[in-house]
């Protein structure tokens, strides 16, 4: 097999490199100090085409040339041809000579087993995405409709409200009213993992956002349930939605209660690490076992009963978190319950944080009113009207720049929906700032596409009656901008 002795412990009979068993599956090239060529088994020959008698005496790069540092090793064969490569090297003793005893094996078909095994993996992934996509673009289409008729219906039953004095016709309109934003709550979590929802970030203390925030949840929790908090000191400012946040608590909330069927602790703790606001939010609820934990992030994925879940839950969560900037890590072990840790950026804006008013108040000021669907545009001028509010009302766009322009002006806000015929919101926007610059305006809307920019303050869909005079208030009373703008 060639001409050079072997050493007398590794060599067979005739002098050449064993092969056990009778074919091995490894080519063995042994080399001396400098690199080059001793001896070769016959899988050499068999794998790299060159009979025994050509690589003696050649240097080993003939076989397996140097790449880059860490690329990937190859093989080449005679006709030039090229495969990848797993090659290691072991000492050879021998009183006459130091040799080095190279082992090459192809793994063709290992690397090509990863690439199909990544290729089907990548696959997967775009199949989810694109079943994300496709969710969200329907989300977004059924959204607007389904927030207006939400809309009118949570207005309506707030009016109503107000004109009852029968306990249980009270009753009987608030289970109305909670019905309508459980529903309005399940779109914001289709929008909000598909990543479609309106956002308006502004500055926001966190530890004053849960405090206002908590006993709302406590009684969604009910009694058993102690929610205890741990609040660091001095102001947490981040840069978020507040109506999202609120969402990425009540989903946690109910999920903590889920956990503890008997009842137990949950515990919102804040603090700053590394110029992050995390909030952790713990239960001593069952705790989940590590499959579970690994798809715990996933779009519907639950353990809960059929008609218990939808398996959005965890997922808004962190959709709605990074949308923010953030991020989301979960601890949680059986039996040891589980923590939510929820990592936002810090800003320095305290001043800027805004006060929320703790009752929905009116004014006296004009407003433009401008709304396609016509039972939400009597409810909400209604609304505005009894609170002392002048408003003038627009079925579209281009009936609203015509009223804009009648009143040469005189309008102090002009709150409009987003997605209208003839002209959309936004669009309608743009324009009244091109006549003018100091225009306040308020958009409205249940979804709106990721390329458009509102030209103002954005209000998501559907509109409670205190959001609507909070939101009305904040921007008629926001300190105008060097060039006009409030």
């Amino acid at each position: 097999m060639h001409r050079r002795p072997l050493p007398t412990d590794v060599g067979g009979a005739d002098g050449g490199l064993t092969d056990t068993p009778a074919t091995a599956p490894d080519a063995l090239v042994a080399i001396d100090g400098t690199g080059t060529i001793v001896f070769i088994n016959d899988r050499t020959e068999e794998l790299f085409g060159w009979p025994a008698h050509d690589l003696i005496g050649q240097d080993l790069q003939l076989l397996v040339p140097e790449g880059a540092p860490g690329s990937p090793l190859s093989g080449r064969r005679r006709d030039g041809t090229r495969f990848p490569a797993e090659v290691s090297r072991s000492a050879l003793r021998n009183r006459d000579q130091a040799l080095i005893l190279v082992s090459v094996r192809d793994v063709t078909e290992r690397v090509e087993s990863e690439q199909v095994a990544r290729r089907e993996g990548l696959k997967a992934q775009r199949d989810r995405f694109d079943r994300l996509q496709s969710l969200g673009r329907l989300a977004g289409g059924v959204a607007h409709d389904f927030n207006n008729l939400l809309g009118v219906i949570l207005n309506y039953s707030t009016l109503l409200s107000r004109r009852l004095t029968d306990d249980l016709a009270v009753a009987d309109v608030g289970q109305i009213t909670a019905a309508a934003e459980r529903a309005a709550a399940l779109t914001r979590q289709l929008l909000a993992f598909a990543r479609r929802d309106v956002a308006y970030r502004e500055p926001l203390d966190v530890n004053q956002f849960i405090d206002d925030f908590v006993p709302e949840l406590r009684r969604t929790l009910g009694e058993g349930v102690d929610v205890r908090l741990d609040l660091a000191d001095g102001q947490l400012v981040v840069l978020a939605d507040r109506q999202q946040l609120e969402q990425v608590l009540h989903n946690l909330g109910i999920n903590s209660r889920d956990a503890m069927p008997a009842g137990g602790v949950l515990t919102i703790t804040t603090r700053v690490v590394s110029g992050q606001v995390v909030v952790a939010v713990a239960d001593t609820g069952v705790g989940m076992e590590p499959e579970i934990l690994a798809r715990a992030l996933e779009p519907f994925f639950t353990t809960k009963p059929p008609g218990s879940g939808t398996g959005l839950g965890l997922a808004t969560v962190f959709g709605i978190v990074t949308q923010n900037g953030g991020q989301v890590g979960i601890v949680s072990s059986p039996s040891e319950g589980t923590t939510v840790n929820l990592s936002l950026p810090r800003v320095e804006a305290a001043d800027e944080v805004r006060e929320r008013s703790s009752g929905a108040k009116g004014g006296t000021e004009r407003l433009l009113l401008v709304e396609d669907e016509q039972s939400l545009r009597f409810v909400t001028e209604r609304i505005l009207a009894e609170h002392g509010y002048e408003v003038v009302t627009a079925s579209n766009g281009v009936e609203a720049l015509e009223i804009f322009d009648r009143y040469d002006g005189a309008i102090d806000l002009v709150v409009t929906d987003v997605v209208m015929p003839l002209m959309r919101g936004d669009e309608l926007g743009r324009r009244l700032l091109e006549r003018q610059p100091n225009v306040r305006l308020l958009l409205m809307s249940g979804y709106v596409a990721g390329d458009v920019a509102p030209p103002g303050r954005l209000l998501e869909k559907p509109v409670s009656e205190a959001d609507l005079l909070r939101a009305i208030r904040e921007v008629l009373d926001a300190t105008p901008d060097p060039d006009g703008r409030a």
